[in-house]
């Protein structure tokens, strides 16, 4: 009995022993798993900070190109408005001026009728040739304007 209860004391012991060590072993694993995971979440939020950070500098950039686009085009429609405007006005202010010529000749060749019959016709050639260089001085000035507006601006 002396030797089976050694026999089981050793057993024992040895058992002990054993599984202490698989417990040691174990223990150490799930140690570094820990400090694994740690390291994983660690440079997943790093690359998550990252990205974040990259597309609100490419949102940021984007938005002020966009932003700066929108500016040179409102600038150019603005100088096209200006221009189309400034054009318009010097027609109309052409074509009344011609108009007003016009009416006054008209009159005066009305009253030459009446008072000098002779000297109306001589008056109406003179009156045609101060209507075609009206014109022309009115062409002129139109195209000037047209090469200026199409000018670049700073």
């Amino acid at each position: 009995m002396k030797n089976s209860r050694a026999f089981s004391f050793l057993l024992a012991a040895t058992l002990l022993g054993g599984t202490g060590s698989i417990v040691f072993a174990q223990d150490s694993g799930a140690k570094q798993d820990i400090k694994t995971a740690g390291t994983d979440t660690k440079d997943a939020a790093k690359d998550t900070g990252h990205a974040v950070k990259s597309g609100t500098e490419k949102g940021y950039s984007k938005t002020k190109s966009g932003t700066k686009t929108a500016a040179k085009d409102t600038k150019s429609g603005t100088h096209k408005a200006y221009d189309k405007t400034k054009e318009g006005s010097t027609k109309a202010y052409d074509k009344t001026k011609e108009g007003t010529e016009k009416a006054a000749d008209k009159t005066k060749e009305g009253t030459e009728k009446v008072f000098a019959p002779k000297k109306e016709a001589g008056s109406k050639a003179k009156d045609n040739a101060h209507q075609a260089e009206t014109k022309a001085s009115d062409k002129t000035k139109e195209t000037d304007q047209k090469v200026n507006d199409a000018a670049p601006q700073a």
